[in-house]
């Protein structure tokens, strides 16, 4: 009987540890996040090389907690406007910060 309690305490304890590892913090992504911010960079390259007018490779994306980071380069301002509309109108981006560089 002692026995059975304190392996189910354990399992309790090991169950809990596996659930508070896999949240997150301000500064670290749960795996949830991160599986959201993965397919939230997808979208957003996918929307931005399917866009006629920066159909480039030199734009870079970066998603964390749902603020999607641009960076790279680009040819004009207007181009890099381009990109912040396009990464902003993805459903899920919070927001977008923009580190293009234009050439």
């Amino acid at each position: 009987m002692k026995t059975t309690v304190i392996r189910h305490c354990l399992i309790g304890l090991l169950l809990a540890a596996f659930i508070a590892g896999c949240g997150g913090a301000w500064n670290k992504e749960s795996t949830g996040e991160y599986v959201d911010n993965t397919v939230l960079t997808t979208k957003v390259k996918t929307a931005i090389f399917n866009d006629p007018m920066l159909k480039v490779l030199q734009i870079n994306v970066e998603s964390f907690k749902g603020v999607v980071q641009l960076s790279g380069f680009v040819d004009s301002k207007k181009a890099a406007d381009r990109a912040v509309e396009i990464a902003r109108s993805v459903t899920g981006v919070k927001s977008v910060k923009n580190d293009l560089v234009i050439k």
